[in-house]
């Protein structure tokens, strides 16, 4: 099975399916720093975090990467959850020196093999780090998102963005859409093993419930990584069955999926203890056949 492979050199994809929310003005880490469960007070100019924004039962608003450039801070999250979650972002702005506003620069992918000594060639950096107008992240080996203000001219031979973020599930990154919004903790998507959560920071919203996961064992959800064959489109929210013995139970939904030629990948937040063998199938489809692929990093509490 071919999976979401780098491609052989360096590559430019458009990230259209990415919102980029600014946070800006004298007070918009201290605003952020009681909204989220990372630690925004940490970050230096070119540093970056995952993190999670949650309602006061610590459900999920939505996750984000957060990039923290010299005068602003930029929250990346998928399109579909601002509906909600700015409103939510932006309630309580009126009491501080912050501005929010969205649709902000434009992000690109670059990946492919040899892309971390193109960065170094292009931007002089080894590691995540500013440049003019924006930021470089190193995601992972030969695979870095840039974001600027302004349109990045780089002559790199294009991918279809979809590649992208079959990278992103293949690295088990989550990536919330509406659909799922006030469903997960975000223990339920591995938050605290990507370093997104910080358990020392002081109080946010949701942290009650976050804390409870964690020092109280309350959490029995995950997020999985997946592949196999199916022939129908697969969705954010679409169910996901096991076989246990000659029948099928509902197990948790789709989080992301990245299809191509009959062949699937995906995340999925399941019950922690589900067996490494475990087969599954996607409910609108008998015939899909899906298994349990091993995280990139190490599942903690």
């Amino acid at each position: 099975m071919s999976l979401p492979t780098l491609p052989a050199e360096p590559t430019l994809f458009p990230l259209t399916d990415l919102a980029i929310t600014s946070l800006s003005g004298p007070d918009r880490a201290k605003y952020l720093q009681g909204q989220v469960t990372c630690d925004v007070n940490a970050l230096q100019p070119g540093q970056h975090t995952l993190g999670g924004h949650c309602d006061p039962k610590g459900k999920l608003w939505s996750d984000f990467r957060l990039l923290c450039l010299s005068d602003r801070l930029l929250m990346l999250t998928k399109p579909s959850v601002l509906a909600r979650q700015l409103p939510e972002l932006k309630k309580f702005a009126i009491f501080a020196k912050v501005e929010i506003s969205e649709n902000h620069g434009q992000a690109v992918g670059v990946a492919g093999q040899g892309t971390d000594g193109w960065i170094a060639g292009q931007y002089g950096l080894q590691q995540s780090g500013l440049i003019e107008g924006g930021m470089a992240v190193r995601i992972e080996a030969d695979r870095w998102l840039l974001v600027s203000e302004q349109p990045l001219a780089l002559t790199l031979p294009s991918g279809p963005e979809s590649l992208w973020w079959g990278l992103e599930i293949k690295a088990g990154i989550p990536h919330l859409e509406a659909v799922h919004q006030g469903e997960y903790i975000p223990q339920m998507l591995n938050l605290q093993a990507l370093d997104g959560i910080s358990f020392t920071k002081g109080c946010y919203m949701g942290q009650e419930t976050v804390a409870r996961a964690k020092y109280r064992g309350a959490n029995n959800r995950a997020l999985f990584v997946l592949s196999g064959t199916a022939t129908t489109p697969v969705a954010s929210g679409d169910t996901l069955e096991i076989q246990l013995g000659d029948n099928w139970r509902r197990s948790g939904m789709v989080l992301n999926a990245w299809q191509q030629d009959g062949e699937l990948w995906l995340t999925a937040v399941l019950p922690k203890d589900t067996e490494a063998d475990a087969r599954f199938r996607l409910k609108q489809e008998e015939g899909s056949s899906l298994s349990l692929q091993p995280l990139p990093y190490q599942l903690t509490e």
